[in-house]
């Protein structure tokens, strides 16, 4: 049992979404774009979220952001004059030319995830190639931890095991919680361990118990990580990995507490760079500047032509 032992109860998908959205209290139009190893996310808003679009990410679509944030404005029925400032971050952060900043994805994950769940003090953000353990004090970021060496305890690890299991990715967590008795994984290299999968698979071990098993290894994973920081309650979860409620009760297990999950753990680091552009136009304001905006406007970027 981690440092949460006997809080008890399951993962929560908390209502604070909602709430944010009539919190944030903002005047004007304001995106953030998070451009993830394996998918963009993009989040407008003004007096809440207008608008949030998330979609795959590869090498058009790092080049082809602006297409990507023509689909959220469509949405949200705006124009791209419409926005008063746009912030981009993640893996990708840098192809995005309409941007008129970029911030690291731990800043925006941060102030995102506080605005969505306040009391958050410990977050988990576990995306297509990397993890992270962050702490955070009002929205702020305080010490964080990452793995962007090595696949396991990533989404490429599950999507990995996946595909020797030839179980759909959306699959696995569901088809984990039925396992009577979950299969010991020892190996933590991606490579191994779908070898070692593989291995029981053809020694008769049952698929949910394997997949219990890799839930199990990437929780202990992510719990040492995690750790250096001194874990603090409470605890949440975001990227992909949060979708998989397998992936979840492990983590719960290994942490000893429930986790708190937003209704929508894809898009908190949009949001937060959109949170981050917020306040940055607000102190602008107040010592009466103007801020920099780009001049690229909303059009294709060219590192990939």
């Amino acid at each position: 049992m981690g440092p949460c032992q006997g809080e008890g109860g399951h993962s929560t998908a908390r209502k604070g979404l909602f709430v944010a959205e009539k919190a944030v209290g903002m005047s004007g139009y304001f995106a953030g774009v998070d451009i993830g190893s394996s998918m963009t996310k993009v989040v407008i808003a003004s007096e809440g979220i207008v608008a949030s679009l998330i979609g795959p990410t590869g090498p058009e679509h790092r080049r082809l952001a602006h297409k990507v944030m023509e689909e959220a404005l469509r949405q949200a029925h705006l124009g791209f004059g419409d926005l008063t400032y746009v912030v981009a971050t993640g893996y990708g952060r840098i192809n995005v030319p309409f941007a008129d900043r970029q911030v690291t994805e731990i800043t925006c994950h941060a102030k995102g995830l506080h605005s969505l769940l306040p009391s958050a003090r410990t977050v988990i953000d576990i995306g297509g190639q990397d993890s992270k353990g962050i702490k955070i004090k009002d929205g702020k970021v305080v010490a964080f931890v990452m793995n962007d060496k090595c696949a396991a305890g990533t989404g490429r690890f599950l999507e990995v095991i996946a595909d020797a299991l030839a179980v759909p990715l959306e699959k696995l967590g569901e088809l984990s919680l039925s396992a009577p008795h979950p299969a010991v994984v020892s190996n933590t290299c991606t490579v191994f361990a779908e070898q070692e999968v593989i291995a029981q698979l053809a020694g008769g071990e049952s698929v949910p118990n394997l997949i219990a098993g890799i839930h199990d290894a990437i929780a202990a994973r992510i719990y040492g990580m995690v750790s250096k920081l001194k874990i603090e309650q409470e605890v949440a979860v975001t990227g992909g990995g949060a979708k998989n409620i397998g992936l979840v009760r492990a983590l719960e297990a290994r942490f000893g507490c429930p986790l708190l999950v937003p209704p929508e753990p894809l898009i908190t680091g949009a949001l937060g760079a959109a949170l981050v552009g917020k306040e940055a136009y607000d102190q602008a304001v107040r010592r009466g500047e103007t801020l920099e905006r780009s001049t690229a406007g909303l059009r294709e970027a060219t590192f990939f032509s």
